[in-house]
């Protein structure tokens, strides 16, 4: 269990680690581009990369802290760092969408749009759009395998990338064709999508934060519980997401008349099927004898 563990904390670590690489290259030719065309659509973008690369920066050290085990201060582990990085993600994007919408209205309002559009300008973003399709599908197989919400934020940032640098592409093709005004447009939806994107990973990493029950979770406790003929009812179920885990503690009843050790038995029954029916479940599992009705 141990070297499946460090198998899986390495796999984390270098899809981030890459993903940071990613951000740095795509931002500094999106900046460089930007600036020598003076297309805001692209500069919004690599304001958008640049914030990328912080929080794929915030998740790669999210992931080291993240897979460090319990401690005398922190009983539940340090998953929890997982949660607050997608939070941090989701406040970057929020800033980054004022800018792009002030400025992209700004430019519509007084006309001043200047904008020189060349080959290098279709390049770099073709070049990102081929890149953060990567990354993202990278990310968000990683995300799954291993639970990791920081993870799959980061992979939401990179696909999000990948749309709102399409837009730009429009932007820059109607530009091209005479629409200076296209450009500025195009950075107005960018911020739609990041808008978008950042209230689903607000949404998430605060229910997480809050120990808001993950959906379906009870579900799943109630379908795996129903199978086993020796837990006669459950009760006082308590759930919460901690990164990568989802801790479920609850009060089995079973028969009276069991030994302990065939009590402590079935306790260890639930605890392992709930751990394959819910990914990353950590299970405590207390016995109680069930109340025998007088006939």
């Amino acid at each position: 269990m141990g070297s499946l563990n460090l198998s899986a904390v390495k796999e984390k670590k270098r899809v981030a680690f890459f993903s940071v690489l990613a951000a740095i290259f795509i931002t500094t030719f999106k900046l460089i581009i930007g600036l020598l065309t003076g297309s805001i659509g692209i500069i919004s973008e690599a304001l958008h990369s640049a914030l990328d690369f912080v929080a794929a920066t915030i998740t790669f050290f999210a992931v080291r802290i993240s897979n460090k085990p319990a401690d005398k201060d922190h009983h539940f582990g340090h998953g929890k760092i997982e949660n607050f990085s997608a939070l941090i993600e989701t406040l970057l994007l929020l800033a980054t969408c004022i800018w792009i919408i002030y400025e992209a209205t700004h430019r519509l309002v007084t006309g001043k749009v200047i904008i020189e559009v060349n080959v290098w300008s279709y390049i770099v973003v073709i070049t990102s759009i081929i890149v953060d399709y990567t990354r993202s599908k990278a990310l968000l197989k990683a995300a799954k395998k291993h639970n990791s919400q920081a993870l799959e934020a980061d992979a939401l940032h990179f696909s999000t990338d990948i749309w709102s640098s399409t837009v730009v592409l429009i932007g820059l093709i109607s530009a091209n064709l005479g629409y200076y005004y296209a450009d500025s447009i195009a950075a107005l939806f960018v911020a739609v999508i990041v808008i978008t994107v950042s209230y689903r990973l607000g949404k998430r990493s605060v229910d997480a934060l809050m120990d808001k029950t993950p959906k379906d979770t009870m579900e799943k406790i109630d379908e795996v519980l129903k199978k086993i003929p020796e837990v006669i009812s459950y009760h006082s179920v308590k759930i919460r997401t901690s990164g990568a885990n989802i801790f479920v503690e609850i009060n089995i009843h079973v028969d009276p008349k069991l030994s302990i050790e065939k009590a402590h038995l079935i306790s260890h029954k639930v605890q392992s099927d709930l751990r394959k029916k819910i990914k990353g479940c950590i299970t405590h599992v207390h016995e109680e004898p069930a109340i025998q009705k007088n006939k």
